[in-house]
């Protein structure tokens, strides 16, 4: 789940436990296999969008054994399932903006188990541009404070040496955001120092926020968020809800 509330996130991130951790490595290792198939074959030295998904199932704690056995059977493989992304938007309630992307071998029944969860939300699936104009698609990065012990000011130079549009520090870390063609350059300059990152993918940023303040919408935001956790076709949820806790 991508917000607003970065750090909070990552926490809900890191406290998944092995089940949800287990479930979060297979969508990684099926964006694995596309990435391999129509990104242009095993090697991430030419092949960006697998090295992209590289960084982010590294950012998720996902063994290297784990990543390396994924490339290996997507490569091998010659497998009559196709998975596509599919993009959905919408609202949830109280006009948040959500974008859920998937990644399905059955359309159909992918964008009948979203739009189940909009209505039981109580938010509503929209058309396609409906919301994304209130998004940016960028590389973000996210750095927690103990992670390094290296100078703010010299974190940042490095940062934007290697291409980095923005170097945002908060009282629990560090955020670097990149356009999408050079993230995975800024990656390897972070990775090469030594540096932990709590997060590390290309994602939608939200321009604006909003908030959920009646408890009946917060219990609706939360059913939605667990609905769409929870399929296995949904691949990222992107939002601009101020106050996640997710």
């Amino acid at each position: 789940m991508s917000g607003h509330s970065k750090f909070a996130n990552i926490k809900h991130k890191k406290g998944k436990n092995d089940a949800a951790k287990g479930k979060i490595f297979t969508k990684i290792g099926r964006e694995i296999a596309v990435a391999v198939k129509d990104g242009g074959g095993s090697d991430p030295n030419t092949n960006r969008k697998l090295r992209d998904v590289i960084a982010k199932a590294k950012s998720n704690n996902m063994p290297n054994d784990t990543i390396q056995r994924s490339i290996k059977k997507a490569a091998g493989e010659d497998s009559s399932v196709h998975y596509e992304y599919m993009t959905y938007e919408g609202y949830g309630p109280n006009g948040v903006a959500v974008i859920v992307e998937t990644l399905t071998d059955n359309k159909n029944r992918t964008a009948a188990n979203v739009r189940a969860a909009f209505s039981k939300g109580n938010g509503n699936m929209g058309t396609s541009g409906c919301v994304s104009f209130l998004f940016d698609k960028k590389g973000q990065i996210v750095i927690e404070r103990e992670a390094t012990d290296m100078d703010e000011d010299e974190l940042m130079m490095m940062a934007i040496e290697a291409g980095a549009d923005d170097f945002e520090a908060e009282a629990e870390g560090f955020t670097i955001t990149t356009d999408p063609e050079v993230f995975s350059d800024v990656y390897a300059a972070i990775e090469a120092a030594g540096i932990e990152m709590a997060q590390a993918e290309i994602t939608m940023v939200p321009q604006t926020s909003a908030t959920i303040t009646a408890e009946a919408d917060l219990k609706a935001w939360n059913k939605m968020m667990d609905l769409l956790e929870d399929d296995d076709d949904v691949q990222e949820v992107y939002h601009n809800f101020e106050d996640s806790e997710r």
